[in-house]
Formats: C-alpha cells, sequence, structure tokens
C-alpha cells in the first residue's frame, strides 16, 4: 500500500470507485508508446478511448519524426510537446522505463500515472504519489472502462445465445 495524502490505495486490488474516478474525470490522455500500427494494443486502446470522448494525444518520438498522425492525433515526442493540460499519463513502456515518465508527468501537472497491463514500478508510484497523482499500475484503462460501463459482460453467457442446458423434447 502507498500513502496518497491521508488515504492509502492497494496496488494489488483497485476498488471500483477508485478507476470510476479516474475514468470520469479525465478528458485529456498522453499515451506514451502508442503505435501507429494498426494491430497493437496501444493502438486498440487509443481507437477505444477516442470513441468514449476522451482527447487520446500520442507520444512516441519515432513516430513524431516522421510527421506520424495516428487516429487523427499528431504524434509529439515527449510530454513537454504537448501544447494543452493533460490529465492522464498512460504507459505503454516496460516498468523500468517508468521512472523518467514519472517524473515528466509530475512536472507537466498530470492528475494520474496509468500504468498498462503487465507494466509495475512501485517506487516511480510512489514518487508520483507524493507529489500528488493518482496511480494505477498493471490495468488497462480501455478494458476498465469496459468492465465498469457493462459493455465488457460475459460474452452469450448473459444472453440466452449460449447455454449448457438441453434443449427440451416435448
Amino acid at each position: 500500500m502507498t500513502a496518497v495524502g491521508a488515504a492509502e490505495v492497494d496496488h494489488d486490488s483497485y476498488s471500483d470507485a477508485y478507476i470510476r474516478e479516474i475514468l470520469q474525470t479525465v478528458k485529456v490522455v498522453a499515451m506514451v508508446g502508442a503505435s501507429a500500427n494498426w494491430n497493437r494494443p496501444s493502438y486498440f486502446a487509443m481507437k477505444y478511448m477516442q470513441e468514449k470522448g476522451y482527447r487520446v494525444i500520442p507520444v512516441n518520438p519515432k513516430e513524431a519524426a516522421a510527421g506520424t498522425v495516428i487516429l487523427g492525433e499528431p504524434a509529439v515526442a515527449t510530454l513537454d510537446d504537448i501544447d494543452v493540460a493533460v490529465d492522464m499519463v498512460d504507459c505503454f513502456r516496460n516498468s523500468d522505463a517508468i521512472p523518467p515518465i514519472a517524473d515528466d508527468a509530475i512536472r507537466i501537472g498530470a492528475k494520474v500515472l496509468w500504468l498498462q497491463l503487465g507494466v509495475r514500478n512501485d517506487a516511480a508510484a510512489a514518487k508520483a504519489e507524493a507529489a500528488g497523482l493518482k496511480v494505477v499500475m498493471n490495468r488497462c484503462p480501455k478494458i476498465e472502462y469496459g468492465r465498469l460501463s457493462g459493455e465488457i459482460g460475459w460474452f452469450g453467457v448473459n444472453t440466452g445465445v449460449i447455454s449448457s442446458r438441453r434443449k427440451r423434447v416435448v
């Protein structure tokens, strides 16, 4: 558990209220490690979040140098290159790459540092939380949004389409 002011956040088990509050207040997301490749997880997540009304700004130095526009948003090289207030920094980078990203998120005044599935860095999280940011690790905002909104259901299980019951023969 990590201290956040007077509250504590268990980074092994986030409450739905904690995740929901973040997703309801965030409007602008900087996606570090966003890819222009349509079959990469970051591309799917970016597209989904845009469809839900978030502005998602891709942060990828290689794509920025090439002048790439990803899903209608020009890629930027760094968080410092973003010219609007960023609410959340969503990281599609490995755990070892997180400390400088956390420092950048703090510097630009982000409110949330979100680390994607499989990404965890407790030291960076503690530093971000000490600076007043909320932190989520090892989760995907796309998945969490879908889960909390009811969009991700029991695919077929609660629809009556799939059943383990035998048809009654009359």
